[in-house]
């Protein structure tokens, strides 16, 4: 019977994280369609095409102002860099939209405190200044125009067609927001099994997986001060244990508190804060976007970047003797999902605009399209079963 009450818990669980969600990826999805179809390859080449000071500025500051879920900011840095945004600005808005992020704040300083909250924005302005220097020095040309050409491939041809228009004429065209709807939905089939999959695992975690797994696999936990080897192997675990996790960043925050209540290290905590975007769904999505190689380029860049900024900011609040205390924390099963807030609201307006926008497409797509996928699709409907079976479960126990 315990097992059967897990079962539960756990897909209750996997829709409350999806449900907390929703509305960040479709404001995402329509912020990506928009910039596709009314933001011109010259406009963007103008602006973000160099990776200069400016052109990372810019990209932090849109991403900043953004702000979005993983899946939905990875989408959005797709359509920058097609639009002739180079990579260093594109990968900026990328980190700031996921990392400079208000609601993220709020919801590190419930479960950790205000230290982590303030580690949470100068280390996102410090994973940028890293990455940048890592891009800077080790993208080749080559790599770069391989990516851009995998991007734009897979971008839509109708695109083309809208391109000779100015940006006031796009806005007065239909077709222009006919392409917006399309290119919405066309996002959605495009993550929607990841998304799924990944919702799944981090609800059977929560439920399943032992605070011991965690506390184990991260060498020297629980010392009172650990030596810089041991902050190190934290940092650099912190990935390893976020990439176990699926979860993106606001759903890894209570298991970021379960880990600092058990002695890891601030370095460690931040690291695997910061890991969302190393996450094996986000990688599969990057590799889908840009190809293999870049997708592996950009995941060593980020894990490097993300390491080098936790241990600096772990040492940099030792320096000021500002290291977190101990705190009390809330698990994921202790918060409730469902109910009448701003979150309900904003979801019900994202679902009323998805059924609109697919009604109102004109070329209808095969969302729950299946592509030679055996692995993936095996996985895929696991995650249907396992969730049907928790709702199942709920109505009996």
């Amino acid at each position: 019977m315990e097992v059967l009450v897990q079962i539960k818990e756990s897909a209750l669980t996997s829709l409350g994280l999806f449900w907390m969600a929703f509305w960040a990826f479709g404001l995402g999805y329509l912020v990506s369609s928009m910039i596709q179809v009314f933001v011109t390859k010259e406009k963007m080449k103008s602006a973000m095409g160099e990776s200069s000071v400016k052109s990372i500025g810019l990209g932090t500051f849109f991403g900043f102002i953004s702000s979005s879920c993983s899946f939905a900011a990875l989408s959005t840095s797709r359509a920058l860099f097609v639009k002739g945004a180079s990579l260093i600005p594109s990968l900026a808005f990328l980190l700031a939209s996921t990392n400079l992020v208000v609601e993220l704040g709020i919801v590190i300083s419930m479960f950790l405190g205000w230290q982590f909250v303030v580690g949470e924005y100068v280390g996102g302005i410090l994973l940028i200044l890293s990455m940048w220097i890592l891009v800077k020095f080790t993208l080749t040309n080559k790599l770069e125009k391989q990516a851009r050409s995998k991007a734009d491939k897979d971008n839509d041809k109708d695109e083309a067609k809208s391109e000779d228009l100015n940006f006031v004429e796009k806005l007065k065209s239909k077709e222009s927001w006919s392409q917006v709807f399309k290119n919405y939905l066309m996002e959605w089939s495009m993550v929607w099994k990841d998304v799924t999959i990944g919702f799944t695992v981090a609800g059977f975690i929560a439920t399943f997986v032992p605070k011991t797994f965690f506390e184990t696999l991260f060498i020297g936990s629980g010392l009172e001060d650990p030596s810089f080897l041991h902050v190190l192997a934290q940092a650099a675990i912190g990935p390893v244990a976020a990439f176990f996790t699926f979860i993106g960043s606001m759903g890894n925050i209570p298991l970021a508190a379960v880990l600092f209540n058990n002695g890891v290290s601030f370095a460690g905590v931040m690291a695997f804060i910061f890991s969302d975007l190393v996450v094996l769904p986000v990688l599969r999505i990057q590799a889908k976007y840009y190809g293999k190689k870049m997708a592996l380029y950009i995941a060593v860049v980020f894990f490097i970047s993300l390491v080098i900024s936790s241990i600096l900011l772990h040492y940099g609040f030792y320096f000021f003797d500002l290291l977190p205390e101990l705190k009390e924390n809330l698990s994921l099963m202790d918060r409730t999902y469902f109910k009448l807030d701003s979150n309900f609201y904003f979801n019900i307006i994202f679902l009323a605009l998805s059924v609109f926008f697919f009604i109102k497409s004109k070329k209808k797509l095969k969302l729950l399209k299946f592509n030679k996928e055996p692995v993936l699709n095996s996985f895929l409907m696991l995650s249907i079963l396992w969730i049907f079976l928790g709702l199942v479960l709920n109505f009996y126990l």
